[in-house]
């Protein structure tokens, strides 16, 4: 086997640790760039491609978020991760975990822990990286990464919630809430929100919020019902599609391009948490962006014309 076709057995792989560690899939797929050319610059074969491609991925990932914590320490408004659509490594015995561990509330937790904390989590959590491989990958010893794990598995516990719903009902609650998106059925939103539901957007400054932090069923379901049909007026589209391994959607505008992708976190039956990725720098590896701000003003023009 080539080492071009090594490496792009290993890619999903590669990826799928960069986006965990990174959260952002421009930068993961940087990380995975980079360690192409570090494989391909070797002038020896490592006795283990996977060995040395985790490495390489992990130690060039820890080094990209080091930097990147600076900048989202600057961000404008909440940061959320890079929507992901689809997960590039499947593998059926580790299904679930790979599903809950892309979701947008457990990359949302992974944000508190340290850069070697969430690599070592990240390895042997969602991977299961003997611990021999996940020292080596982040160059300490088998009994620093050992406690390492202990720091990251208790943040993460802390902020989990006690129960989370099967991947069947949470796909139905989705059907029922976007259907009831689509109508503008306030009623039918109310019951399908938790009392303390929360509706939060990432912008960053360069997209007008569909909302900076609403909480409570009635105002949730009164600016989704009110803003949502507008939208539709002026050929918005809400495209039904997993995101981060949850139920989510694609909005898109009257040409298709993308204009933002929700979120859902469901839990004891109800939607806990909708989040909405409007940043637009987050938004290109999906497809052609829309021009957010277009979209606002047809939108206020279309409210006004109703009222």
């Amino acid at each position: 086997m080539s080492k071009v076709e090594e490496f792009e057995e290993l890619r999903p792989l590669l990826f799928s640790i960069a986006y965990r560690i990174l959260g952002s899939v421009a930068e993961a797929e940087d990380a995975v760039q980079e360690t192409w050319l570090r494989f391909d610059g070797s002038s020896t074969r490592p006795t283990s491609t996977r060995a040395f491609l985790a490495t390489a991925v992990t130690r060039i990932s820890i080094d990209v978020l080091r930097s990147a914590r600076v900048r989202r320490e600057e961000y404008v408004g909440p940061w959320f991760p890079e929507p992901l659509l689809s997960d590039p490594y499947q593998d059926p015995a580790r299904a679930v975990e790979l599903a809950d561990s892309v979701s947008v509330a457990a990359l949302l937790l992974l944000e508190r822990l340290s850069p070697l904390e969430r690599a070592v989590f990240v390895l042997r959590e969602v991977f299961a990286f003997g611990f021999d491989e996940v020292a080596a990958a982040v160059g300490r010893s088998e009994p620093a990464c050992r406690q390492l794990l202990v720091r990251a598995r208790r943040h993460m516990a802390a902020g989990r919630p006690r129960f989370a719903a099967d991947r069947q009902e949470q796909q139905e609650l989705a059907t029922r809430f976007f259907d009831a998106l689509k109508n503008g059925d306030m009623g039918g939103l109310r019951s399908l929100l938790a009392a303390d539901v929360q509706l939060a957007g990432d912008g960053g400054g360069k997209a007008p919020q569909l909302a900076k932090a609403i909480a409570g069923a009635e105002n949730v379901a009164r600016v989704l019902g009110t803003v949502f049909p507008l939208m539709s007026r002026i050929d918005v589209t809400c495209e039904p599609h997993e995101v981060n391994g949850q139920p989510g959607a694609v909005l898109r505008d009257r040409d298709g391009k993308v204009l933002h992708t929700l979120a859902l976190d469901v839990l004891d039956g109800r939607i806990q948490t909708i989040r909405a990725v409007l940043n637009p720098d987050k938004l290109g590896h999906i497809g052609p962006v829309a021009d957010a701000w277009a979209i606002d003003r047809e939108v206020k023009q279309a409210r006004r014309q109703r009222s």
